[in-house]
């Protein structure tokens, strides 16, 4: 028998993301996948060597691989449309649950409850902590989307971008890691080819 799974997740590479905005460069549902994936990684880095934590840095780099995999389903809905308001955004949760139950019913049995693990939470603290990190890198990607922009003269993310930074404030509160981030990382994201390479 055949099964579908990976090559419907293959298919991420034809969602774009920012559907309502003029982008200079468009992005696809593939190359953010990759992005969280080695933020959310690094956040449990930086979590485990500075702050004491004990998380599961290669599994929260999987999990941020297939973190939006839904959306080849959905598409990828516009941020103020998805939370216009609470009736709007638990429909589309509930949405987003149903395609990800029929991307993990493309596996074989035997194979599921592996990848079942990357999709829902586990009842310990340190995997609710991980999947926070995980969604903070989601934000911090989105917030690199919106740097590249601006550098490339793109006006059209300025309030993208204000929000996703007021969104990162309120939640480093709670998560030092992201300070850690963007302190030690973020600053990088505004160079030239030349600069990074220290020419």
């Amino acid at each position: 028998m055949s099964y579908n799974f990976f090559a419907t997740i293959s298919r991420m590479k034809y969602i774009e993301r920012w559907a309502l905005m003029r982008n200079s460069r468009a992005e696809n549902l593939s190359e953010h996948s990759l992005e969280v994936a080695m933020i959310a990684h690094a956040l449990c880095v930086i979590g485990n060597v500075r702050h004491g934590k004990n998380l599961d840095a290669d599994k929260a780099a999987l999990i941020g691989l297939y973190h939006d995999s839904s959306e080849i389903i959905t598409g990828d809905m516009p941020t103020p449309v998805k939370y216009y308001n609470e009736g709007i955004q638990s429909a589309y949760k509930e949405v987003e649950s149903i395609a990800e139950k029929k991307l993990l019913n493309e596996l074989p049995n035997d194979l599921r409850p592996e990848f079942e693990k990357l999709y829902r939470a586990e009842p310990t603290e340190d995997d609710r902590y991980m999947r926070r990190l995980v969604k903070a890198a989601d934000k911090l990607s989105a917030y690199i989307k919106c740097i590249e922009e601006e550098n490339s003269g793109n006006r059209e993310f300025r309030s993208a971008k204000k929000s996703i930074e007021n969104k990162l404030g309120s939640m480093s509160a709670e998560l030092p890691e992201i300070v850690d981030f963007m302190n030690d990382f973020i600053p990088s994201y505004g160079k030239t080819l030349d600069e990074l390479s220290g020419k």
